[in-house]
């Protein structure tokens, strides 16, 4: 058992009767019968929160939290008391009460605030433990120590060296082409140029002589020769960003120049030989626009020699807190403030927070925040209000009552579902979600999908 609580009340069969029942519940209780008690008690052994009652003889509960705030103020406490009202509760959250219950105690009811707590606690300590950070785990300019980053970090480090064309797929904001430039460092390319193209941002019209480069006299305004990317990134690596919004047309000569090796300008009857390596992007499912016929199967296949697929902010635990925290060193670095980093309750949002814009979404928040707050710390109220009002959202699987209660099999289904809308819709990324194939995914969703 390794959640510890402190429980002070001067009932001592109200006490006892406490540590018995938290017991059954898997936490850790001991009882003290009043403040000095507890502070004693907690200079002595580490706890997790503390459970006080807020009317004792000597320090009240309200005292306690006070006197707590200096000394420990990592630990939580939930105040409890017979005496509810409004008044009291605010008094107890003004002093710094994580939480308030009132007697009788319901012990359903505290179990969930008591673990609320314990998470809070542990929260805390790995807030202090990244302001003392100093240097963020992570591989070239990639950063995160979650296992689904480990995971890409193996990848790309065993790859580094090798010429293979590369797929980097992922949600927008994910870091697709920090992950691409990082693979070019570590490379042999290194010392060569690295040459991003972002496909959808080019006008149709202009693809050709952007990629492939054009003559002189080639069109209209084409007063000088130019050099496309492909030439331009000859002994680097060239960088296809969003490669599924290239028209059809050009998707099927860039498949040339890729098997070829050469690329003809546009006006010109002799072709250039290039040597670069190929890093593709994109946040679009490429095997449903194959099957779809609005991505090239033969280009698919040409790219897709190894994949390295950005896992969604959202999947990676604690990476949250550890950039945001090196966020906020940056822009407070830049704009000249002294801010050292998040408050607990802050951090607790971000964590909860889906960050459908994923690390670009995060980046812009803090930014956001350290421009905004007035204080070292960041709160709560510092950050963008769709973060500050997330509320956490469940899927309903069973209920109290029976008519609500549905076959393993539609429980599942409910859940395929919500997956589905978190990723817009994407089979390929839910599949790598659920563990499952595509084949399998369809069939889970139903007919109604």
């Amino acid at each position: 058992m390794n959640k510890r609580v402190l429980i002070v009340d001067d009932d001592e069969a109200h006490g006892d009767f406490l540590v018995a029942d938290l017991a059954d519940r898997g936490f850790a209780a001991v009882a003290v019968r009043s403040g000095n008690a507890a502070l004693a008690q907690l200079a002595e052994a580490p706890f997790d929160v503390v459970l006080t009652d807020l009317r004792m003889p000597g320090l009240t509960g309200i005292e306690l939290v006070q006197a707590m705030a200096p000394r420990f103020p990592e630990v939580p406490v939930v105040l409890m008391t017979a005496f509810a009202s409004v008044e009291t509760a605010v008094q107890a959250i003004r002093a710094g009460a994580y939480d308030y219950v009132t007697k009788p105690v319901r012990v359903d009811s505290l179990e969930l605030i008591l673990e609320r707590a314990v998470a809070l606690r542990s929260l805390r300590a790995e807030v202090r433990r990244l302001r003392l950070l100093s240097g963020a785990k992570g591989w070239g300019e990639l950063l995160g120590a979650s296992l689904a980053m480990q995971a890409v970090y193996d990848l790309l480090e065993r790859i580094g060296d090798s010429e293979a064309t590369v797929l980097v797929t992922g949600e927008s904001g994910t870091g697709k082409e920090l992950a691409a430039r990082t693979l070019h460092h570590q490379s042999k390319r290194r010392d060569g140029a690295f040459v991003a193209v972002n496909c959808a941002a080019i006008p149709e019209a202009l693809i050709e002589s952007e990629l492939f480069g054009h003559v002189r006299g080639a069109f209209t305004d084409a007063k000088n020769a130019r050099e496309g990317v492909f030439v331009r990134a000859s002994g680097g690596t060239l960088f296809f960003d969003e490669i599924g919004e290239l028209p059809l047309p050009v998707q099927a000569k860039l498949l040339r120049a890729l098997q070829e090796r050469v690329v003809l300008p546009v006006g010109a009857t002799k072709e250039v030989p290039f040597d670069a390596r190929l890093i593709a992007a994109t946040n679009r499912d490429l095997e449903a626009m194959v099957q779809e016929r609005q991505f090239r199967e033969d280009l698919y296949f040409r790219i897709h020699v190894i994949r390295v697929d950005m896992p969604p902010l959202r999947a990676r635990g604690a990476d949250v807190l550890l950039l945001a925290q090196t966020l906020v060193q940056r822009f407070a670095e830049r704009d000249g403030k002294k801010v050292t980093g998040l408050s607990p309750e802050a951090a607790e949002k971000l964590l909860a927070y889906d960050w459908p814009g994923n690390v670009r979404e995060l980046s812009n928040s803090m930014e956001r925040a350290v421009a905004l707050t007035r204080s070292e710390t960041l709160e709560l109220g510092d950050m963008p209000p769709r973060v500050r009002d997330h509320r956490d959202s469940h899927v309903l699987v069973v209920a109290d009552d029976p008519t609500e209660l549905v076959p393993l099999e539609e429980v599942e289904r409910r859940y395929v579902r919500r997956v589905m809308r978190a990723v817009n819709g994407n089979k390929t990324i839910a599949s790598r979600i659920l563990g499952v194939d595509r084949k399998t995914l369809t069939r889970k969703l139903g007919p109604e999908e």
